[in-house]
């Protein structure tokens, strides 16, 4: 099926439409309902009566956003009227929750003035934290904002002007810094002199484009003073008139810097792009046909062409999404009153300053696999990179603050992990980690340090201050390529050609030489980072270290468990994931080192893996895991996990809840635990949960993270003598950075 039939059946597919109503407290019971309706509500009702601002308190209005249209003027259809406009509106709710978790109504309204539909909008306001405009008409639109901004206490949106404005604002500053162009000197060019050209030519006045370098062409030809003195355009387009000659496009095109088309498809020819400046810059941004093609405009331009367009199937996508999401995330968490200029400028610069930054993998493999590097063809982030809201959000709010529009200050030291728990657990719980490590960064050596990956995440880590990278390798090569990366910083290097890397043969010597390891054998050895790196640990000259990267587990792992050994207090290590769900966290061992582990093993696991979770700010409760639940089957498969909490139980040293052994559902379900074995150690549901064998543990982690839809960290490798981690083959730069971390705290708890 073609693009059309497919979104056809997406939208048809059972429930109808893509948005629904969630509850977010329980309604289990008949308290929950009491609670939740009548009697209960009458609480909340008094407590807003007295002050309407609590109902931020104790509804959701906070985080509860109008997408409100009336269908005049939706995407490229035109005015299709308010009902066939649903699609579009119920998307935009999409995008909100997928991108900054903020829920949406969508309001499709059937007037038939500006008036009305701002009395329909002003009649709403008790209801949302936020109104966004959606597809109304010029100049309707322009009258709708403007006084809906002036008679509402809550933002105000519309972002078919501002959202276009602002992406493509902080593309033009990019774009300018790309071709060495000063943006008080621009000469800028549009074509279309609508919504959504108006609000950038004036956005991009904000940004410092002077108003005499602002040329606009309609229908009619260049905006002139002469057409405006006659009344041939309207108020808004007079803004923006000129005292040049009468002319069309080509004429306006001709020496221009930049061109921002937001008009109609097909109206701009290679010929007027090579018209224009050397080095020119062209955003042809009309849906879904640009005014001209990407390739044909960086073809027919002089010198660093830069070209933008709307489309997704080409560099430099000018995308509303990395906007309006993050805008309002920030505005409703400073409760701001309007979204103001200040607020739309700091998204801009916000959003350009990201995309000098290294892309997560995650980015890339989005976006077929290609790097992605700072540069002519990547002037603006990636609409699926999620730290546009980790920087949008946080700028907008702070700019609300400084400017008067706030009327409360989020504390911003703490707000981007607040953002980060709204996009998941995991995050969450990894950002209590890496603050944790930022407090007193250790020096972590990353044993394959020719890997991109190992060097970019080396970057990141020196970057966020949240370790002092060591890399091992060819030390020409890692600096050329950290270089071929953009990445601008100079990483330290151990290379094996190094004269001082012979104390560490005689090190690799004294450990392994009643190994059967001769000293020439410790020369080659050392050859494998692995085992360079983990001498470096042994020694104390690094902290932590990591690898895996480009070795199987099993290979990777040899090397440190040879050299550093696992725990004067510890005869084995393990493999930990931890699994992150909406409301919940569990770790899981052993996933990746002992295959078929003993009573003994067992219990040491639980151990280590409970010593983990408290790096985590999780006390541990622990279940034993088996297909039994405590005794109900009695053979040789139960007894290893049964013996292991019979130790721990009896073991005055541990200092957490543990029972086995137990089937899985009733480690992790309440009403089983406490219901049916109420003589349980464990009050509440384990965290901690030690699996009879490597099989066991492995599928299920696999299991919960493709079908569960659990967030994964790890594998993390507890037990070792010193901070040691293996990451899978294949991890992407995020997992190294999150895995370091880790290493770093092991590192801080060793002093």
């Amino acid at each position: 099926m073609g693009l059309e039939e497919d979104a056809l059946e997406y939208h048809r597919r059972d429930p109808p439409g893509k948005l629904e109503i969630a509850t977010t407290k329980p309604t289990n019971t008949q308290r929950d309902l009491s609670l939740a309706y009548s009697p209960g509500v009458a609480g909340p009702c008094r407590e807003i009566d007295a002050d309407p601002t609590d109902a931020f308190e104790y509804t959701s209005k906070g985080n509860l956003v109008a997408v409100v249209s009336d269908g005049s003027a939706t995407l490229g259809l035109g005015d299709i009227g308010p009902l066939a406009s649903k699609p579009v509106m119920e998307g935009k709710g999409v995008l909100f929750k997928r991108f900054a978790d903020i829920d949406v109504f969508d309001l499709e309204v059937d007037v038939e003035s500006a008036e009305k539909m701002i009395g329909v909008v002003e009649a709403l306001e008790p209801t949302f934290g936020g109104v966004n405009l959606e597809d109304i008409a010029a100049p309707a639109c322009f009258r709708v904002e403007e006084h809906l901004k002036d008679s509402l206490s809550i933002p105000v949106f519309h972002d078919d002007q501002h959202g276009t404005a602002i992406i493509s604002g902080a593309a033009l500053l990019n774009a300018a810094d790309v071709v060495g162009k000063a943006i008080e000197d621009l000469e800028v060019v549009f074509s279309g002199a609508g919504a959504s050209a108006i609000a950038t030519a004036r956005f991009f006045e904000s940004l410092g484009v002077p108003t005499s370098g602002i040329t606009m062409v309609d229908s009619g030809g260049i905006v002139t003073e002469s057409r405006a003195t006659a009344g041939d355009v309207n108020e808004y387009k007079a803004e923006f008139a000129s005292d040049q000659p009468a002319g069309d496009l080509a004429d306006a095109m001709a020496g221009a810097d930049v061109f921002v088309g937001l008009s109609i498809g097909g109206i701009v020819d290679p010929e007027m792009v090579a018209s224009m400046a050397e080095d020119p810059i062209v955003f042809p941004m009309a849906n879904p046909d640009p005014e001209i093609d990407y390739p044909a405009a960086k073809e027919a331009g002089e010198g660093t062409t830069i070209v933008a367009t709307g489309r997704s199937d080409y560099p430099n996508q000018v995308n509303n999404v990395l906007g309006f999401p993050f805008i309002f995330r920030g505005a409703l968490d400073a409760r701001a009153k309007t979204i103001n200029e200040e607020m739309k400028v700091a998204a801009a610069q916000a959003l350009a300053a990201l995309a000098r930054e290294d892309v997560p993998d995650a980015v890339v493999k989005a976006y077929g696999g290609e790097a992605i590097q700072f540069g002519p063809e990547y002037v603006i982030p990636k609409p699926l990179d999620p730290r546009v809201l980790f920087e949008v959000a946080p700028a907008v709010a702070r700019a609300a603050i400084e400017s008067g529009a706030a009327r409360q200050q989020p504390d911003l030291d703490t707000y981007v992990e607040g953002l980060e728990a709204r996009l998941g657990k995991s995050r969450e719980m990894m950002r209590v980690v890496l603050n944790k490590a930022k407090s007193d960064p250790k020096r972590v050596v990353l044993a394959e340090g020719n890997d991109d990956a190992m060097i970019r995440a080396a970057y990141q880590l020196a970057d966020r201050s949240i370790a002092d990278p060591v890399l091992v390798g060819d030390r020409e090569w890692i600096r050329s390529s950290a270089d071929r990366l953009g990445l601008s910083f100079t990483p330290e290097v151990v290379d094996i050609a190094d004269e001082d890397v012979e104390r560490y043969v005689d090190r690799l010597y004294e450990l392994r030489k009643r190994k059967g390891v001769t000293r020439q054998e410790a020369r080659d050895l050392l050859a494998n980072g692995d085992y360079l790196a983990s001498v470096m640990v042994e020694t104390g000259d690094a902290d932590a270290m990591l690898t895996g990267a480009t070795n199987h587990y099993p290979s990777a792992l040899r090397p440190p468990l040879e050299v550093v050994g696992t725990a004067p207090d510890a005869a084995y290590a393990a493999g930990v994931y931890m699994l992150t769900f909406r409301n919940q966290v569990l770790f899981l061992a052993d996933t990746t080192v002992n295959p078929d582990p003993d009573a003994e093993v067992l219990t040491e696991i639980t151990g280590h893996t409970a010593d983990l979770a408290r790096q985590f700010n999780v006390e541990p409760r622990a279940a034993l895991l088996s297909y039994s639940d405590f005794g109900s089957v009695d053979d040789e498969h139960t007894h290893a996990p049964r013996e292991a909490a019979r130790r721990l139980r009896a073991d005055p040293e541990v200092q957490f809840p543990v029972d086995g052994e137990m089937q899985a559902d009733t480690a992790v379900v309440r009403e089983m635990l406490t219901g049916s074995y109420e003589f349980a150690e464990l009050d509440d549901p384990a965290n901690v949960l030690i699996f009879p064998n490597l099989d066991a543990g492995n599928i299920a982690y696999k299991l919960l993270q493709t079908l569960g839809g659990a967030g994964a960290i790890g594998p993390m490798l507890a037990g070792m003598d010193r901070p040691v981690h293996v990451v899978q083959r294949g991890d992407d730069v995020e997992d190294i950075v999150n895995l370091a971390g880790v290493a770093v705290v092991d590192a801080q708890a060793e002093e």
